[in-house]
């Protein structure tokens, strides 16, 4: 198969990488990567805070306009790219996939903030005026210590904290432990069996729920019921897929577990709009 899209690592885009992370000024990394600007995957996190400057940017088929004080985050595996327009500035954070692996008790603690939730539409943001004084200074102490690896990770997670305070979350995960972690568990299990497992009632029942207690936290949560948020993720892999190599309609149907080619143009034409032909034509 020819990779269409290619798979960027950290050392290709990033110099002197101390102990998996580095953190940059914006100027200076789009200076040395200014020909990255065609569609890209990364192998490690990546975040950006822009405090300069316009243009576009797309994650996963989203795009999003520029403006100054806006953040995203983006977890590795995800088609990325851009369009600067003007003076850009700001801060580049590249850290590894497992940065954090040594660190924490629990490995998948990363996954409990709500921009890495694998929503796209949760991983772009503004940071609020209040605290935007406090995450410059974090982030240059960040970037002026980061051969430190522990000080570095502290710091990492001390913004990751402070992002996570500020965000406008729905009432019922603010204070709700309980229902915070039953949807990340939700969408981890998605993340693990979208190709098999396709109806909310077999993760109510791995979440040991019932279907309507879980449609009912997606519906309050999110805003979609849980067939929805299932099948967009299948409707994801479909969009990566088509532009990621070059495989037939018919390998991405079995690929993705359908057993009928016509129908799974059809599921696909439902959620998109387009048969997988005419999104392919559109994105390459």
């Amino acid at each position: 198969m020819v990779s269409k899209v290619p798979i960027i690592e950290q050392c290709t885009v990033s110099e002197n990488v101390q102990q998996g992370i580095i953190v940059e000024d914006l100027a200076g990394y789009l200076a040395r990567n200014k020909k990255l600007v065609f569609p890209h995957r990364h192998n490690f996190y990546h975040l950006l805070l822009f405090t300069k400057g316009g243009g576009k940017h797309t994650i996963d088929f989203e795009t999003f306009e520029i403006v100054p004080w806006q953040i995203y985050f983006m977890s590795p595996g995800q088609i990325h790219t851009w369009s600067f327009e003007g003076e850009m500035d700001g801060f580049v954070v590249n850290f590894d996939k497992n940065f954090f692996k040594t660190f924490l008790l629990r490995p998948d603690y990363i996954g409990s903030f709500s921009f890495f939730s694998g929503l796209v539409r949760d991983e772009v943001f503004m940071v609020k005026g209040a605290e935007r004084e406090l995450i410059v200074d974090t982030f240059q102490r960040l970037q002026t210590y980061m051969r430190d690896v522990d000080f570095a990770r502290i710091s990492l997670l001390y913004i990751f904290h402070l992002l996570e305070k500020q965000r406008d979350l729905p009432l019922a995960l603010r204070d709700d432990v309980y229902n915070h972690t039953l949807l990340r568990n939700f969408l981890n299990l998605i993340e693990l069996n979208y190709k098999s497992l396709r109806l909310p009632k077999d993760y109510a029942a791995l979440l040991y729920i019932t279907p309507n207690h879980l449609n009912a936290l997606c519906r309050e949560i999110l805003g979609s019921s849980a067939g929805e948020i299932i099948r967009n993720r299948v409707l994801l892999e479909t969009k990566r897929l088509l532009v990621i190599k070059d495989y037939t309609i018919a390998e991405i149907a079995y690929e993705l577990n359908f057993n009928d080619n016509s129908y799974f143009t059809k599921f696909f034409k439902k959620g998109e709009g387009v048969t997988p032909e005419e999104f392919r034509k559109k994105h390459i």
